[in-house]
This record gives C-alpha cells, structure tokens and sequence, in this order.
C-alpha cells in the first residue's frame, strides 16, 4: 500500500491527511475550493492516487483543512467535472480510470528536427488564418514596421486525439502568400517556408510559463487558470533575417523539454553545460 495515497476509509488518520494533501494558505487570492482542487489534482496526475483509488471524502476535506462542507464539495465537484474522479453517493469518490497518453519529449538541441517530427505525429486544427498588421511585439520580432501586413494563423495540434498545444504563428506576408490555409493542415509551418525556398539558419528562443486564458483554455481541454509551458520563438534564414515569430502554449502534462548537462570545470568553479 503507498504510504502517501489514501486508498481506504480506515487507514485515513489526520496524519496521513497532513502527509498527503499538504497545506492551504488563506492569504492567497485563490478561493479555498480551488486550493484544495489543486492539491487533490497534482496527487492524481503524479500518481499519488491512481484509478479507482478513494480520494477523501467531503467530510476528511472539512476537518483536515478547516473549511466548510460547500467548500470540499465544490473541490471534488470541480475534479469531477474535469473528468478527473467519478463521484458516487454511498459508495464515496474514485479516481477515474484513465487510458495513460505519454507526453511528447523535445530535445531543445534539436529544435527544428523536432518540430518536424511533431508534424508527422500530430494532427493540426486551424482555428483562424489571415492578414493583419503587424502589432508592436511582431513588428520588432520580424524586424519591420508597425502595421505592416503578416500572415497570422492559429492552431491547435493534437496526439491521440487529445490537445497537446495551442499556436500563435506570424511570417511576412510575401512568404505567407506562399502556402494556403490547407497547407498547414498537412505540413509543419518550417517545411513550407522551405519549401518557398527559405534556408533555415537559426532560432532565438525562450521559454516560460502562462496561465490558460478563457480563449485557450477550452481549445486546450484545460480550466481556466491552468499553468501552460510558453515557448516563444523567433526564427531566421541563412542571412539572419527573421521569417517566423511564433508562440507555443504546451499543456504540461503532454509535452516537456529534456536537455543533457555535462559537470565542467571552470576558471574559478564547476558549471553544468550543455551537450548534445
């Protein structure tokens, strides 16, 4: 039996409670419900409680954390309605049984192959595609002026039916002219821009992390609020001239990045460093 899943009525003692849940803080903004949604949630997808285990009840909710009985209900409503636990009355509430989808694993160092291969694995929904002028942060990533025509296209790409990332892509509009709308149904973005004859030479790019807005969240299968992988990236020819700005919003639980690091001995102390 795991020593931190509660999997029966009889072994959830308050210390086991404390062990496993771990704490609320009332300075937060975040409502109390949602705090304990997200500690419940981070239990289930790390695999602190699997399918079909007992999750705690209204009532261990209540007297673990101090809060009201409505409180620890809309938790577990909230885990339900994500699909997350099945609730049933007199028989307490479950973890859902789930067919385990693995996340997509990039490695940054190989970047554009990556990519690449993502194109072959995932299948593209194109939620918007059109002209528009370029916009201050697009303006200066391309390098031209404010308001200048680009193309803009948003998609969403899925593995297995199930969303893995949500894309804000824009090149000039000359290259964007060189591709349609079903083009990028069936090709990775880089692959077409090849194909008009773009010599992909680098990329500058970074990473962070955004809160699923009212606009993603729902193309991405994720609540409002939900912590997403950004990556932004700008993408130049041989000559250093950029032909893509994009930004990728990844769900965590479906895609990472890895990188390998070597111990290296320097002038004053050790640093990891990158290798291929």
């Amino acid at each position: 039996m795991r020593t931190a899943a509660l999997t029966t009525h009889s072994t959830r003692s308050p210390a086991r409670l404390r062990r496993a849940l771990g704490r609320l803080d009332s300075r937060l903004p975040t409502p109390l419900y949602h705090q304990i949604y997200v500690l419940l949630r981070e239990q289930i997808l790390g695999g602190i409680y699997v399918d079909n285990d007992l999750v705690p009840t209204e009532q261990e909710l209540t007297q673990r954390f101090g809060v009201s009985r409505i409180t620890a209900k809309r938790a577990l409503d909230e885990l339900a309605s994500e699909g997350l636990v099945v609730r049933r009355r007199g028989k307490g509430t479950t973890v859902a049984s789930r067919v385990a989808v693995p996340a997509v694993s990039a490695n940054i160092s190989g970047l554009i192959e990556n990519l690449l291969m993502m194109g072959l694995k995932t299948k593209v929904e194109i939620v918007d595609f059109a002209y528009v002028p370029a916009a201050e942060e697009v303006a200066r990533a391309l390098d031209m002026a404010v308001g200048a025509e680009v193309q803009r296209a948003v998609r969403v790409r899925a593995l297995d039916g199930v969303p893995l990332s949500y894309t804000i892509s824009h090149v000039p509009a000359a290259l964007g002219r060189t591709y349609g709308r079903k083009d990028l149904t069936a090709k990775p973005l880089l692959e077409l821009l090849e194909r008009a004859g773009v010599l992909i030479g680098s990329a500058d790019q970074s990473i962070g992390a955004v809160l699923a807005d009212t606009i993603v969240a729902p193309r991405l299968g994720v609540r409002i609020g939900a912590p997403l992988l950004s990556v932004t990236r700008t993408v130049f020819d041989q000559h250093g001239r950029p032909v893509e700005y994009i930004t990728i919003l990844y769900r965590p639980d479906r895609y990472r990045y890895r990188m390998k690091l070597a111990r290296v001995q320097g002038s004053a102390t050790k640093l990891w460093s990158a290798t291929d």
